[in-house]
């Protein structure tokens, strides 16, 4: 296990205070207030509290647009994204236009075929099958040659996405918390909860111009509430207040049973119960089985899945999912080997970034392999694979510290011929190039990580919220965390507490379990991917996890990390 610094999280003690004063129970406050949480408005997550969708730049004229292709029956076709994002806003565009009586159908570039968002050849296809207005899903915001192309075609645009901008915008309407001029407060909506967005503001156009009636009743937008969290997690957007309430209503649905036919199948293809559900099995159990349709094949079938009706075919496609995520991991598990063993003969710690490339890769996995040893190395991490015409596509995964999307942005800057597009997030990108500039483009990204990391920042650190005092360390604290929505940049608790190591055994393959103590007190503690013999005084991270094991439920200790005491940091035990 590589040393990590061990910090705890700055707590706001003005709003520590504030969340104290209005009732908050006092580990909440603690937790909460580390969180950037001010007040105890922001733990609620009643649907009412959602932010209105008026703040949304060009949402009235989007309404408008799609009310006059539902009342003169134009097709409607969305273009969605091939990941779990683009799959979820997809089955809710099309569920909601659909209920709202739009003649709407989906088409989904191939990864392998068609590359990424709205090209000009998919506006080609689009206009072949009689389409009049294009609706994008999950991208759009970067695709100016396709939207143009769309136009000459004869079809309208809009554009639904949360993407950052490049330096010019497509010519149509455009819906995304984060284009210019946009004052909605969320700037980190997913895809799916953009449209999301998208119909509530249809959905209430609609009803003021009488539009709804009883053969055409108005639709209740929260049955979809699942398939917004799933989204919503499985993109790794920071969960601000807004993304919270959308996940833990949608979480509140699926624990009721109130689920897509899609969903209930995965959920029993990962064998987890929908009644305990929680973020971590969308975005760990759920999520990977959708995007492997997108990864391998074609996230039609992804699509297909969350928009069936019938229980059976349901089942039969998340079969058919699992079956392609088993293939993911075999190839996943064969690229990260070949990946180690390209980077032995180089010193990570010499470099500030990670940029691996074979010939044999498969372009559906790249993001995945980025992230293995972003997570290794602790280094910015591109990873990318062969695809067509001499042209290598990447998939990067970042640290905090870098912006990768602005790195590649001031890549572009410093060499306009080297890539051919980009685009993503802080921690996340994707791009393409051609095969002869990858050695010139290794250089230059690792230059400007050079210039832009902080030499700290290249060390792992471990963010916690501090030691946890006796009192805590009960299985009512680890139930009650559970019942709260964690995630992206609202992270999961973790303490970090000394304990002396009472007996130990290995367990599974590669995993310890161990009786630990601190301050009188025992607790069983799982050590995952552990093959050291503990020694008897450790300072752990750790997090309360409320294990049901034959019905009865008990605390456990899950240890993401441990190092020996020194006789200057033990405490007594």
């Amino acid at each position: 296990m590589k040393p990590a610094r061990i910090l705890t999280r700055p707590i706001d003690q003005n709003a520590q205070q504030n969340l104290l004063a209005q009732g908050i129970e006092p580990l909440l406050a603690r937790l909460f207030s580390a969180r950037s949480v001010q007040n105890k408005q922001e733990t609620e997550h009643h649907f009412a509290a959602l932010l209105p969708f008026h703040n949304l730049k060009n949402i009235h004229a989007a309404s408008e647009r799609l009310a006059k292709a539902i009342r003169t029956q134009e097709k409607i076709l969305i273009v969605a994204d091939y990941d779990a994002d683009g799959a979820t806003a997809c089955a809710v565009g099309i569920l909601g236009l659909q209920a709202m009586g739009g003649k709407v159908d989906f088409l989904v570039p191939n990864r392998f075929e068609h590359g990424y968002g709205l090209t000009p050849e998919i506006a080609e296809l689009a206009a072949r099958s009689g389409t009049n207005l294009l609706v994008t899903v999950d991208n759009g915001i970067a695709s100016l040659a396709g939207v143009l192309h769309a136009r000459q075609l004869g079809m309208d645009v809009l554009i639904t996405d949360h993407h950052l901008p490049g330096e010019k915008l497509p010519n149509c309407i455009i819906v995304n918390p984060n284009q210019p001029g946009d004052t909605f407060i969320s700037k980190s909506l997913a895809g799916v909860g953009v449209i999301f967005y998208v119909l509530m503001a249809l959905r209430q156009y609609l009803r003021v111009n009488d539009w709804f009636n009883i053969e055409r009743p108005e639709p209740n937008l929260a049955q979809w509430l699942d398939l917004v969290a799933l989204g919503t997690i499985a993109d790794v957007v920071p969960l601000d207040h807004n993304n919270r309430i959308l996940v833990a209503q949608g979480l509140k649905r699926i624990r009721a049973g109130k689920m897509q036919a899609g969903v209930e199948a995965l959920f029993a293809m990962a064998k987890r119960k929908p009644q305990k559900a929680h973020a971590v099995d969308l975005g760990f159990c759920i999520a990977p089985r959708l995007n492997a349709a997108g990864r391998l094949d074609d996230m039609s079938l992804g699509i297909a899945c969350l928009l069936c009706k019938d229980k059976e075919q349901a089942k039969n496609l998340a079969q058919q999912l699992d079956d392609l995520n088993q293939e993911r991991r075999q190839i996943q598990r064969s690229m990260q080997d070949e990946a180690i063993l390209q980077l032995a003969d180089i010193n990570p710690t010499d470099h500030c970034s990670i940029v691996a490339y074979n010939e044999n890769w498969h372009q559906g996995v790249v993001g995945i392999v980025a992230g293995k040893l972003r997570e290794v190395h602790h280094r910015p991490s591109i990873v990318f694979a062969p695809a067509e015409n001499g042209i290598l596509r990447g998939s990067g995964r970042s640290i905090p510290g870098l912006h990768l999307r602005d790195a590649l942005d001031l890549v572009s800057k410093q060499h306009p011929d080297l890539m051919q597009k980009f685009g993503g997030h802080a921690m996340a990108a994707g791009l393409s190039l051609a095969a002869v500039n990858l050695p010139a483009f290794r250089q230059a990204f690792e230059k400007i990580c050079r210039e832009l990391i902080n030499p700290e920042d290249l060390n792992h650190t471990l963010q916690t919220d501090g030691a946890l005092d006796s009192q805590y360390l009960s299985l009512a604290t680890a139930q009650l965390l559970n019942t709260l929505v964690w995630g992206q940049k609202f992270p999961e608790p973790c303490f970090c507490n000394e304990f002396t190591v009472i007996s130990q055994h290995p367990v599974g393959s590669g995993h310890v379990k161990a009786i630990l103590r601190h301050d009188k007190q025992e607790y069983e503690a799982m050590f995952f991917r552990c093959s050291a013999i503990l020694p008897k005084q450790i300072r752990a991270v750790y997090r309360l996890v409320a294990n049901e094991w034959r019905q009865k439920w008990e605390l456990q200790l899950y240890i993401d990390y441990w190092e020996i005491c020194t006789q200057t940091n033990i405490q007594a035990v």
